[in-house]
Parts: structure tokens; sequence; C-alpha cells
């Protein structure tokens, strides 16, 4: 029930005026039978204060007659609700977008949320079509047209307001530009009935946060005809850190990460909290780090220590308002070991032999480990020795049998780096090719060379495309081998020397390929491993020669991890991966990719071999939960619902009216006035009754 002018239920208070005059109400204190008062003086006899009420129903009576003109002078009527839109009038088309991203597991923003979609839903009318989806980093239907169709019209809001109820906040990052366009493109299935709607409108209800995506509204092309109204939920703490976990570089050597994982500690602009602690969440022992940060700023700290003898996967952020992304999890890395095959002479300790600068340059990495092996052309050779090799380096001359071994290992994908140290290397290198006599010439200037070409559209050079890094010309060459390549089958120029010969020449055999340096790179013949081309340039070719994975050791949430490694030592067994939450899901036969990380933590991929575990943590974007700026979404032509300065007021005057016509149709206050009338009868009777029973009795006491 609602009342149009509520406040003269202000009163009902006078309810307590009968209540007070029944308590003090005096009487005489005690009465004696006498016969003649005509000798005595008149005196005023003693009266006492009863604090016991009397006349109960009396009471009651009155007390009603106050609470029903009360109750009538506020003019209540039964609501019922507006319609907006007359029946048979068009409708419109409306799509409800809810956020279900990490950064709404804040304290307040879901039931916030739920409570403005509930409200959307009240509103619509019968001939509303309505599409309802939640988004993260994917978009995910709840109600389509269809479904909303189906639904009885008097019970669609109530059902999919308690199918919304029974959703939660996610782990994903908040993808706006998607979901979007999803809405947007949504549209398209109620047109094709060619049902006349009156508008096509998104509601979009989201906290809004500065890290959401917009990638996809860049010059994306809005159908005419809809706008967007943004419904902002804003939590209780507005402030708030997070953790994150900087993956470190790949090609760190590993005593510069015995220190521990490095992280990152976000503070929002608006933060009132400075001092923060950094501590491991299951390993016992280990001292807190004490983290300031000031609001608006990050830090990056090496995690706290442990001590020896224990390890940790969980690192936990204190001191924050909202805990959602103060947890992150860690599994360190481990180093891929790879094998190279050195074939030349094997001084390791002498500075003008190439193998000199390899050992050098082949360092333990957080990436891989590389275990370089040396034979020498004099030895024995056989197929063992090339076994397990990710890539051969050959300097010296081979044997027409080691040739035709390292030539078969080629054909089956392997990866060759011939250095021409000299022009005798030539004829190795065009049996392995398939060419006969193979020659080269030896070029010596007064002066040196350059290289005056590169190709940076190849994937060897493509690291140092940037131009900041694609400088070659500082490596001076004193000597090379003229080759001719093109008597090499297929063979690609990757460099060349300013003179216009060949530096670098690629020629692909069978499944893999064969590389030609036409100068070494020890001092003799140039300053090649003295610059800082040299390592990188190595490593490139290891790349190249054995597709090196990424580490499986952290993920964002939702990203696919490629398992095939793990599929192919399965075999017919399969893949199991277990959850952190304890669930085991099992890949199908013949699928490579794991997509259900849905959730932060560890999980474990068991196969044949040792388990392989790998950390899920939260993107680091969703930290930033300070407000977008206003004016974000228009910039980037999202039709925004124009803001109307009159709707609030007109929109009231509506639905004050509406009510006004509610109660002067129902007036229920004329039964409210009635009811008071009869009951204000009854007290008078019952008054009248009470007084003249108690006249008797006074006439007799006296």
């Amino acid at each position: 029930m609602s009342f149009l002018t509520p406040f003269f239920l202000l009163g009902g208070l006078t309810v307590a005026l009968p209540i007070v005059f029944h308590l003090v109400r005096r009487s005489s204190k005690e009465q004696i039978p006498f016969s003649s008062l005509m000798f005595l003086e008149p005196t005023p006899p003693r009266v006492t204060r009863r604090n016991r009420l009397e006349h109960l129903l009396l009471l009651v009576l009155r007390c009603l007659v106050i609470g029903l003109l009360a109750l009538g002078f506020a003019r209540p009527f039964l609501q019922k609700p507006m319609v907006t839109i007359p029946a048979g009038s068009a409708g419109r088309a409306l799509v409800l977008l809810l956020d279900t991203s990490a950064s709404m597991r804040r304290d307040g923003l879901w039931s916030a949320c739920l409570a403005k979609a509930d409200a959307v839903l009240r509103q619509t009318s019968p001939a509303d079509q309505v599409a309802v989806f939640t988004f993260d980093r994917l978009v995910r239907p709840v109600v389509g047209f269809n479904q909303w169709s189906a639904l009885g019209v008097a019970d669609r809001a109530g059902l999919v307001s308690r199918q919304l109820a029974e959703l939660k906040p996610g782990w994903g990052g908040t993808h706006l530009g998607s979901a979007l366009v999803t809405a947007a493109e949504a549209f398209t299935e109620v047109d094709k009935r060619g049902q006349e709607l009156a508008a096509h409108r998104i509601v979009l209800i989201s906290d809004l946060q500065e890290g959401s995506r917009f990638e996809l509204l860049q010059g994306y092309d809005w159908p005419r005809g809809i706008d967007v109204q943004v419904e902002t939920v804003r939590p209780k703490r507005p402030t708030n850190a997070g953790l994150q976990w900087v993956t470190d570089l790949d090609d760190a050597r590993l005593s510069e990460a015995d220190a521990g994982p490095r992280l990152r500690i976000s503070n929002s602009s608006n933060a009132q909290r400075e001092q923060f602690q950094v501590r491991w969440g299951d390993a016992a022992g280990a001292v807190p780090l004490d983290v300031y940060v000031p609001p608006g700023q990050s830090r990056v700290v090496s995690a706290p220590r442990l001590p020896p003898g224990t390890s940790g996967e969980r690192l936990v952020l204190t001191g924050d308002d909202d805990p959602f992304d103060d947890t992150v999890y860690v599994v360190a890395p481990k180093a891929e070991p790879v094998s190279v095959l050195f074939v030349g002479a094997a001084a390791e300790a002498d500075p003008t032999q190439s193998l000199y600068y390899l050992e050098r340059a082949f360092q333990p990495t957080r990436r891989q480990a590389v275990a370089l092996r040396t034979w020498t052309a004099s030895a024995p050779f056989s197929a063992a020795v090339l076994g397990g090799a990710r890539l051969v380096i050959v300097t010296d001359r081979l044997p027409a049998a080691a040739a035709g071994a390292v030539g078969a290992y080629v054909g089956a994908g392997g990866t060759a780096l011939f250095v021409l140290q000299s022009a005798a290397l030539a004829e190795t290198v065009g049996r392995v090719a398939g060419v006969q006599s193979l020659t080269a010439q030896e070029v010596a200037g007064t002066n040196y060379f350059m290289l005056g070409q590169v190709d940076f559209q190849h994937p060897l050079f493509a690291p140092f495309a940037d131009p900041r890094y694609n400088d070659f010309t500082k490596i001076r060459f004193w000597k090379y081998r003229r080759l001719d390549a093109g008597s090499l089958p297929g063979a690609r120029v990757l460099a060349r020397f300013d003179s216009g010969d060949a530096a670098l020449v690629e020629v692909p055999r069978a499944k893999g390929r064969l590389l030609v340096l036409t100068s070494g790179w020890q001092p003799a013949d140039s300053q090649l491993a003295l610059s800082s081309k040299f390592v990188p340039l190595l490593y490139a070719i290891l790349d190249l020669a054995g597709g090196l994975k990424p580490p499986l050791t952290q993920v964002q949430v939702g990203d696919p991890v490629d398992l095939g490694e793990a599929v192919a030592t399965a075999g017919s067994q399969g893949v199991l991966v277990r959850k952190p939450d304890g669930t085991e899901v099992r890949l199908a036969a013949g699928e490579t990719h794991f997509a259900e990380t849905e959730q932060p933590g560890i999980y474990t991929v068991a196969a044949v071999g040792p388990p392989v575990r790998f950390a899920v943590n939260l993107e680091a974007r969703e930290s930033r939960t300070a407000p977008l700026p206003a004016d974000q979404l228009q910039r980037l032509g999202v039709p925004l619902k124009p803001p109307s300065p009159i709707a609030a007021p007109r929109l009231e005057q509506k639905r004050h009216l509406h009510d006004a016509e509610l109660e002067n149709q129902q007036k229920l206050w004329r039964w409210l006035t009635i009811g008071a009338l009869v009951v204000l009868v009854a007290e008078m009777w019952l008054a009248g009754w009470l007084t003249h029973r108690a006249a008797p009795q006074s006439a007799m006491t006296t």
C-alpha cells in the first residue's frame, strides 16, 4: 500500500493522548458510608493518582479513531505498475549487459548490479523485446530475444531476475569493447522478425574501471538507431591496490633469478593507504616485506626470501581494502635443455678459435640451458653423435661419411650452420646440399668489409628490425669466402657484404635447413664475436632451429594453454588437468589446447613422466579500478544516450499523476472515514454506558 500524502501519517502519533488521559485520571482514595453530614464541616476528599489503565476497550476505540483518521488523510491507495508504453503501441528492443569481470568482486558491486538490472527489467512493457548478456573476457548469453518472447508476460522480469541472482562475478578481464559490439550485433535477431520497435537500446551495468579493454571499438561502425545507456555501480570502498608477477626476461641469467620472482604493487590514485606488506601465504618462517607505494604509483620489488629448505607458490599482499587481486601464484620456471654440437677445432681456451666464443655466448638462462658438445673431424663419426642435437655448427671439412650423416640430419628436419673459415669447407657444404663440386674463393682486401644489405623480413633478422638495432655496419670483416649462392638449390641470401657477395645464405633441404656463413667470427676473420649482435644472432639461429616453446609457468585467466608436448608424451592415455579447486578435466582425443583456465591458482598436468605445473593469475589491468573518464566512451564513438536534465522531473511528475489517478479511482479514504465514524459512534455509546453504570454506584456510596 502507498500513500499520496504520507506526512499525515504523523498525526497517528496523537494516539498517545488517550493513553495519557487514561493514566492521569484521579479518584478518591476511600469511601465511607455515613448517615448525616449536617453537623460536619465540608472537607475536600483526598485523591490518589492511579497508573493502572481502566476501560481498555474504550481506550482501543479512541486510538482506532485517531489511526483511521490519520490513514484517511494520508490518502492511501494500492500501487500498480506504471505503463510507460500504451498497449498496442510499438515497444523497444533492449539488450542488458552485466559486467561479471574480476573487478566486480569488490564489496557491494554485484548486489548493486543486480538491483539495477532488476529495476530495468521491472520497467519493461509487454511490447518490449529483451536480451540479457554477461561479459568479462567473453560474452555469455543469459536470455535471448526468442527466450524472452516465449516467457509469460507477467513472469518475464521475475524469472530473469531470479536467473541473474544465481550468477556471480568470475575472474576474467573486462573486455568492454567486444561486449558492446556483440550487443549491437544482437539486434539483428529481433530485426529479422519485421516487428515495429520504437528504439534499440543497450543498457550497460558496470563499474567502468579504467582497466577495461576497448580495442574492438576503434573504428567500429555503429548501426543506426542504437543508443547506449550506462548504469554505473560504485563499490563501498573505491580505493584498491593490486599485486602482479613481473615475468622475468627469458635471457636472464640463472644467477640473477635466485632472488626470487619480481612483483609489481600498484596503488590507485584515490587511495588512502600507502603502507603494504608482501608475504608468502604457504611458506612458514618467511619474513614479510614492507612496501611503501604512494597513491597513483607502482613499485617493483623482489619477493621475500624463503628460508632454506622451504618453497612457496602463493604470494599475498596485505593492507588493501579489496582482496580480489591481492594474491599471485608462482611456479618456478625450468630451463629447457638444449644440445648444440660443434664440429671443428676443440680449443676451448684459445681466443683465436671459434669454440672459445661459443662457450661464452651460450650461457644458461631461465628459458634454456645450452649444452655445447664438441667433435673433431679426425675422430670416428657415427649417427649417435648427432642424436638429440638441436643445432649443428660445422667449421671444419668433414669426411664423406660424416657429411652424408649431417645431410640426413638436415633432411630429417635438423638445422646445420656451416661457418666457412676456409674455402675447403665449401665441398662439404655442397655434399650436404646435394651439389657436386661446390667451390669458394678467398677474398681479402687491404681495408675491411661491412654488411651492406640485411633481409629483416626473415625470422632470423626480424628481432633486429627495429631502427635502434638494425645497424650492422659497425661490424668489420677482414676476409670472407666468395660462394656462388645461385648454384645452391632454393638458396636465399639473408645478408650481403658491401661488395655484393653473399655473407649469410639459407638453403632449404627437405624438412630442415642449411645456413652458410661465408666468414668466421674469430678475430682472424672478423669482429663479429666482439660485437653486440653476436649473442642475439646465435640465439636467433637456435630459436629458428629448435622452435623453442615459451616456458609454461604463467598464463592469465582465460588464456588457452598449449599442451601439445604433454599430449604427445601421454599417447593413448590422454592428458589429465587438475584445477586449483580439485576438479579434473581430461582432454579429448586429438585436443592439444586446454582452455578452462577460468580461475586463478596452480594447475597440474598429469601425463607420462613428471607432472607439469603452471600458474594462472589475474589480468594485470583488472587492478586499475579507478573510474573511467566520463567522455572516454564518447571519444570511441559509442552512441551514448544523451543526458536530459528535465527527464527526471518529468518522470517524477508522471509518476505522481499516475499515483493520484490510482488514489482517485480507489478512494480508500472514504472507507477509512466511514470506519472512523462507526468506531466513534461505538466509542460514544460505550462511554455513555460506562458513565450511566457508574452513576448508581456513586449514589449508593453517598
